[in-house]
Parts: C-alpha cells; structure tokens; sequence
C-alpha cells in the first residue's frame, strides 16, 4: 500500500526527531552529573575487583545498563524510517490540457495588424464663377518718344564684373538603413520548446509540444471575471522566437472578453524566465527568426 506523504511533513517530522534524540541525550547527561556529584563522597578512594568492573565510576550511573534500551529504541526508529521511505509516493501534478490545445479551429480568423486610418479626401473646390467683364473705353495715347540710349564713347568703359566664388560641394548623401532581417513563417528545422534534447530526433518536436502544453495550462489562471460571466474560447498569441530562442515581440491576434487575452500574454512572457531558452528555428542549418502562432484554449469545467 502506498503512503501520499507531503514532503514539507516529511521536513517537519524529522526535525522533530532529531531535536527529541537531542533532548534525551542532554536530559540524561544532567541526571548523571547530578547523581555523579553526590557519589563522588562515597566512593572516594574505592577501586574495582576488575578492570570491567573499573570501566564504571560509580555503579548507579552505569550507562552501560541502558545500552540494550537504547539499541531496541534505535532499531525500532530505524524500522520504523525504513517502512515510510519505501512507501513513500510522491504524485505528480494533474493538468488539464485540451485534447486539440494546439490545433486552430476553421472559423478563426488571425485580425491583421491595426494602422492609422488615412485622414478623410478634403472637399472638392468650388465651381468657378465666370463674370462678364463690362467694356471699357480705351482712350488715345500720345505717340511714344524715341530717346537715342547708345552709350557715349567719350565715357569710361564700365568696371569689370566681380568673381563669382563657387559654392562648395554638398555633402554625401547618408548611407542607407540597414535592410531589416527576414522573420520566417516556416522553416526547415521549426523552434521548439526546450527539455527535449535527449529524446530520438523524430520525437523531439511532439515530446516539445507536450511540455509546451504542460507550461501554458500549469502556469495560465482562468481569470475570475471570466469565469463569473462563463466567458470561453480560444486565445490566439503571436511571438517571435529569435536567433537565441528568446521569446521576442509577443502580441495578441484574437481575443475574447474577460480578460482572457491578456492572460495568454502573461504566460507567453514567462517563457523568457525559465532556466533554459527555446531551441532556435533553423533555415539551412543557420538560426533564423521565427513567427509562432500558439492557441490557448480557455474552457470551464
């Protein structure tokens, strides 16, 4: 038969124990040196008929006379210790995983990224307003004068023109940004969760999966707004798993009400806080960005 003991009982009892077995020994130690004071006036000057009977000081705290007491006490503990080790079951966590937990339904429909809604066309101009212009009367004028404006040959040639400084060269134009890095969708070798490393090569990505499952519905809280209002459905997060497997640009792409969404979110994020990073995507045996797509399902009992 097995015996569920919780381990910090396990902790509690054995202290217990040991400070009992320390306050025995000390209780015994008083009551001997105790006994020791008075027996030192009677047998001053006594010596033994052998030397195992002078092994003892004093006859009445032979401490030799408890030795099979104690040997029985130990042994039974001993026993007793042994049984509980043996029994001892410790039982692992029950999660509750959806059979279909990474499996998308048909009617969901990722919603694209959000822009700025372009600002309204400005109103077409008015019509033009053609007026009629009245005639007017042009009066006569005189007849122009012509002046003879040929320069004076007694007159001094004009200055020379000024130089002309040339402008400096402009400066180069800056260098173009740096194209942005390619985050794939899919590649050869897909990112997966980590701990699975010492299994088969061809068991690696199911074996991630699961532990994958177990991380999001072990750690995921139905949040109580939800649950109060019988809100389920599923959860759709997009993250970025980069070149390190960190966990990287983490969104939400379909939500439901109760708050659900951003609890998803909070268990995505708690990825980067785990001893081990994900194994990163690989596209012809190089690390690569990687865009993953992981539904959460929120269902109630």
């Amino acid at each position: 038969m097995d015996i569920a003991i919780p381990g910090n009982m396990v902790f509690f009892a054995t202290i217990g124990v040991i400070l009992i077995i320390i306050g025995i020994i000390f209780f015994m130690k008083m009551r001997f040196a105790r006994k020791a004071e008075d027996l030192s006036i009677k047998y001053q000057g006594a010596s033994g008929k052998s030397p195992l009977e002078g092994r003892t000081k004093y006859k009445e705290v032979d401490i030799f006379k408890k030795s099979g007491t104690m040997f029985n006490f130990g042994l039974v503990f001993a026993l007793v210790m042994t049984i509980l080790a043996f029994n001892w079951t410790s039982f692992e966590e029950e999660i509750d995983i959806p059979d279909d937990a990474l499996e998308l339904e048909e009617d969901i429909e990722i919603e694209p990224p959000r822009t700025a809604e372009p600002p309204p066309p400005p109103p077409p101009p008015p019509p033009p307003v053609i007026e009629e212009v009245p005639e007017e009367e042009i009066d006569e004028e005189d007849e122009p004068e012509f002046v003879d404006n040929l320069p004076d040959p007694e007159d001094d040639a004009p200055p020379p023109p000024p130089e002309v400084k040339k402008a400096p060269p402009p400066p180069p134009p800056p260098p173009p940004p740096p194209p942005e890095e390619e985050i794939f969708q899919v590649v050869e070798d897909m990112p997966r969760f980590p701990g699975c490393e010492s299994e088969p090569k061809d068991q690696r990505q199911d074996c991630a999966n699961k532990k994958l499952l177990q991380f999001i519905y072990k750690n995921i809280k139905y949040p109580p707004i939800a649950k109060e209002n019988g809100i389920e459905g599923t959860v759709v997060i997009q993250f970025v798993v980069d070149k390190a497997g960190s966990i990287t640009e983490p969104k939400i792409v379909k939500d439901v009400a109760g708050q659900c969404g951003q609890e998803a979110l909070r268990v995505v994020k708690l990825m980067n806080n785990m001893g081990e990073k994900w194994i990163p995507g690989k596209q012809r045996g190089r690390p690569v960005k990687v865009r993953y797509t992981l539904p959460v399902k929120f269902r109630l009992e």
